[in-house]
């Protein structure tokens, strides 16, 4: 059967040795959120931090994080990676505008800025997302652990997070008023 004529079926996604090689060349977007629970007058009551394998093979804390595909909005690309690390029912409630709260920039080299990451540079656009419904982390993240803002910002829980993203929690904290 001929393929010729027919749309790929994902023209966003890159194979991974097409990705290797992009990784080396170019910096990629990507999106981040920070998952949080608020109580009815809009205050942030949880934060939720995945626990995963790192990228070093140990036991790390993270957010939800993931690339924007070539052709997709912010707001799309954010909704997929919320209901992809935090399952179909998380309900996340995306900002009114797509606004981030910070934008990191990741570095292959630590020395460079607060974030890391060994594969690649990345800018990541950063926001704050309530989450209203039961969330079931992906298969790769071994839990999701739901822990008030001062638990989450404290310095043994953002020890636990890779790449500076400890760093990001604290903003993403300071950007709804819960630090100051």
């Amino acid at each position: 059967m001929s393929t010729v004529g027919t749309p790929d079926p994902s023209p966003g996604w890159l194979g991974d040795d097409e990705l290797a090689q992009i990784r080396r060349r170019l910096p990629l977007l990507y999106v981040e959120a920070v998952p949080v629970r608020v109580d009815g007058m809009g205050r942030v009551t949880e934060i939720g931090l995945l626990l995963r394998v790192g990228m070093s093979g140990t036991i790390a804390r993270t957010i939800v994080s993931g690339r924007v595909m070539y052709g997709e909005t912010l707001r799309d690309a954010l909704f997929r990676h919320l209901e992809k690390d935090l399952g179909p029912m998380a309900f996340p409630q995306l900002p009114a505008s797509p606004v981030p709260f910070q934008v990191a920039e990741y570095f292959p080299t630590p020395s460079i800025t607060q974030f890391s990451d060994e594969r690649q540079h990345a800018v990541a656009l950063a926001y704050v997302v309530p989450v209203t419904g039961t969330c079931d982390p992906r298969q790769d993240a071994l839990e999701l652990t739901w822990m008030t803002p001062e638990e989450a910002s404290s310095d043994a829980v953002l020890r636990e997070m890779e790449g500076g993203r400890g760093a990001l929690v604290r903003a993403a904290l300071a950007s709804v008023g819960v630090l100051g």
